[in-house]
């Protein structure tokens, strides 16, 4: 059943956007997956990787996505990977599932750059949903996506996390 919810209505242009961390610390962001929407359609898809600060990974952050020091040891810092991600997002709000942690990395990481925060808007997913879906056994991002026929396949890669969030977030604009 599709369900026109008001948190989203009206919203056919958005990026949906997922971070992954290296260890406890918010702003040790490591990976970013984004996708633009413009009138209800993805028009941008953007995955990179990023060298945390500091650089090392907890177990647990590796045991749920996988990833340690020696895949990001290559990759740019955080304000080099924005510089081209801004440009992508400007003016959007950002839909993120469960959204206060993937702004708190955001905010986090930019403190940590001192970086000026430009005042982006989040939506969740995940509350949407629960009110949305009320009657889902759980509102996890997997169980969501596969509500709403998104086959999420590579859970917590932070490109699969934020397509099928997209998904989620078309289905219940």
């Amino acid at each position: 059943m599709q369900h026109k919810n008001s948190y989203f209505c009206g919203m056919n242009d958005f990026a949906a956007i997922d971070f992954e961390t290296a260890n406890g610390y918010r702003g040790s962001v490591c990976s970013v997956g984004v996708v633009v929407v413009r009138s209800g359609q993805v028009v941008e898809r953007v995955h990179e990787l990023i060298r945390p600060r500091p650089n090392f990974y907890s177990w647990f952050t590796t045991r749920v996505h996988g990833m340690t020091q020696i895949d990001t040891d290559e990759a740019e810092e955080f304000p080099e990977v924005w510089a081209s991600i801004a440009p992508l997002v400007s003016g959007l709000p950002l839909v993120a599932h469960n959204s206060p942690f993937d702004e708190g990395c955001l905010r986090a990481v930019m403190t940590l750059y001192d970086m000026p925060w430009p005042g982006y808007r989040f939506h969740c997913t995940c509350r949407a949903a629960r009110r949305a879906f009320p009657n889902l056994p759980n509102h996890k991002l997997d169980t969501v996506a596969a509500w709403v026929g998104y086959n999420l396949q590579n859970h917590h890669h932070a490109l699969a996390d934020a397509e099928a969030c997209a998904a989620i977030a078309m289905r219940i604009l």
